[in-house]
């Protein structure tokens, strides 16, 4: 374990596995069925907005119930865009910019409270959303929503449409997490933990914990919209539903069982997210709740880092076994013991 350990931590080993992954995922679509590729589409869409929601709540330590709410609002900018005729680039720029933007807003008002303070702020989001949306019947199609078809592939490419999507979401999807991970590990990711540790110390650093919870938040917000530009473009169809207070308890908990605080993590939660459902479902449907909830306590209970943690754990269980081990063939065995009595009377002798 330790020299798994060590081998994670080489350049050479992880450029091997990014390579390595980059093929899979570029052969993956060219092999599966319609259906997989959706899945496998809709996770990587998930994981943008999870990866979004891990640098404002995993990174930086705010509270963040409401998602869903950006989501919502990107696939609804995408589905204008598209009925209006709009090209695409200014379609995803839109996606990105307003729910930023309307983020940004929220945050400058809620960034100095805490606590359930701030939960009520981020959750009243999806909860004004789902009526608003419905009311807004010109631009959302009121509470039957929006279909669509766009995100075609193009002859040259010879693909399927559900392969072509793929791509499309993939490709974008890789980029966000580059831009998640050089944030975390730049000058604001560092400021970020700094912040969830202690605020006093980060003020006696020169930090602004207001600046820096607003940026989170807003950053969270981007993220969220280009989540909804891709959702758009798998399902062809949004709605109401889509800003649903409980599609953002999913993520939450999605996240937290990938691992809070982790890049890797979101990913995993995205996979989580869409996998268990279907399998649940799969089971029994009327237990898809109930199994989901089990599997978050599991988690929480036995991986408290989430699934992420998972080698670290594997990694200290041997090591205890081994300490366990090596104590036990030290002890000596009552046979080889020599009494004191005897040996004693043996001196005496």
């Amino acid at each position: 374990m330790d020299a798994l350990a060590k081998l994670s931590h080489n350049r050479w080993v992880r450029l091997a596995f990014g390579v390595a992954a980059g093929v899979v995922l570029a052969i993956l679509p060219l092999t599966q069925s319609p259906y997989v590729n959706r899945q496998l589409s809709l996770m990587a869409v998930f994981a943008v907005a999870i990866v979004g929601l891990n640098l404002v709540m995993g990174y930086a330590g705010q509270v963040s119930l409401g998602q869903s709410a950006f989501l919502g609002v990107g696939a609804y900018i995408a589905a204008y865009g598209v009925v209006e005729g709009w090209p695409i680039p200014v379609i995803f720029v839109l996606c990105a910019v307003v729910p930023a933007a309307v983020g940004l807003l929220v945050a400058l008002a809620a960034a100095r409270l805490r606590g359930l303070a701030l939960a009520m702020v981020t959750i009243a989001l999806p909860i004004i959303g789902v009526p608003l949306a419905k009311r807004l019947r010109e631009f959302t199609g009121g509470a039957q929503g929006t279909t669509v078809s766009w995100l075609r592939a193009p002859d040259w490419s010879r693909l399927d449409h559900d392969q072509w999507r793929y791509y499309v979401v993939v490709v974008i999807a890789v980029l966000m997490f580059l831009i998640a991970r050089n944030l975390v590990k730049g000058k604001m990711g560092r400021a970020f933990r700094i912040i969830k540790e202690n605020e006093a110390v980060a003020i006696a650093m020169g930090i602004s914990p207001y600046r820096y919870k607003v940026m989170a938040f807003t950053i969270a917000s981007m993220f969220g919209g280009v989540a909804g530009f891709l959702y758009l473009g798998i399902v062809q169809y949004t709605s109401p539903e889509t800003l649903n207070f409980h599609a953002s308890i999913n993520m939450v908990a999605a996240m937290v069982i990938g691992g809070s605080a982790s890049i890797f993590g979101s990913i995993l939660g995205a996979i989580y997210y869409m996998l268990v459902p279907v399998l649940a479902n799969e089971v029994d449907p009327q237990a898809t709740a109930l199994v989901s909830g089990l599997v978050l306590l599991a988690v929480l209970f036995l991986l408290p880092g989430g699934l992420v943690s998972l080698p670290r754990r594997i990694t200290q269980v041997v090591r205890t076994l081994r300490r366990r081990a090596g104590r036990g063939s030290s002890t000596p065995t009552p046979s080889t013991r020599t009494p004191v009595s005897a040996s004693k009377t043996t001196e005496n002798k």
